[in-house]
């Protein structure tokens, strides 16, 4: 299946898991070989569609709902990008992606907390120095953080400057372990 990794991208992105897009993949791939191919105008539409109901289907599962808690991070599990090129792809997107749900969803006071608990493992302690607040508050901030993003509420739209910003920053703390100038950039917008 040539539009495999395209398909794999779909599943993965929405599923957050590569073990559950593979899944996806295997569903797709058997509805594929049972279905009439002389009826299908356009098997690639065909294919991006059927992945993505069956994506649907799994997130709407009871299984799903029931393992799913406030708590749970929502970053997509790792994947090793050396087995597939295009997983670094996918893994950029997802963490593009993910930055941007970040500046839309949360003030920056509640970002900030967020980014350096969940992305970072900042004990509170060390949140409540950088944002110039006290424990109590870069725990509520960060409790603050993690509800806003289950309920999914859009404060704004970000704009690409501040997007870009934001990204590149985190990108260089994650990869490089050089979390200073994320800490300043989280600070100043706090």
């Amino acid at each position: 299946m040539k539009m495999r990794p395209q398909l794999f991208g779909i599943a993965y992105r929405m599923l957050g898991c590569p073990g559950e897009a593979e899944d996806a993949l295997q569903d797709v791939w058997i509805r594929w070989q049972g279905c009439d191919r002389h009826v299908i105008r356009d098997p690639s539409a065909f294919l991006v569609t059927t992945t993505t109901r069956v994506c649907l289907n799994v997130l709407q599962s009871a299984r799903v709902r029931r393992e799913t808690t406030l708590g749970t991070s929502w970053f997509p599990e790792p994947v090793d990008i050396d087995a597939d090129p295009s997983a670094g792809v996918q893994r950029r997107e997802a963490v593009q992606h993910a930055t941007q749900v970040l500046l839309e969803t949360l003030p920056p006071a509640e970002r900030a907390a967020f980014i350096l608990r969940e992305a970072f493992d900042y004990p509170y302690a060390a949140i409540a120095r950088i944002l110039g607040v006290t424990d109590i508050n870069a725990r509520q901030l960060a409790h603050r953080a993690r509800k806003h993003l289950a309920a999914r509420r859009r404060r704004a739209t970000a704009g690409t400057a501040e997007h870009q910003q934001l990204l590149a920053a985190f990108v260089a703390a994650a990869h490089h372990g050089h979390t200073s100038g994320l800490e300043d950039l989280l600070a100043a917008s706090a």
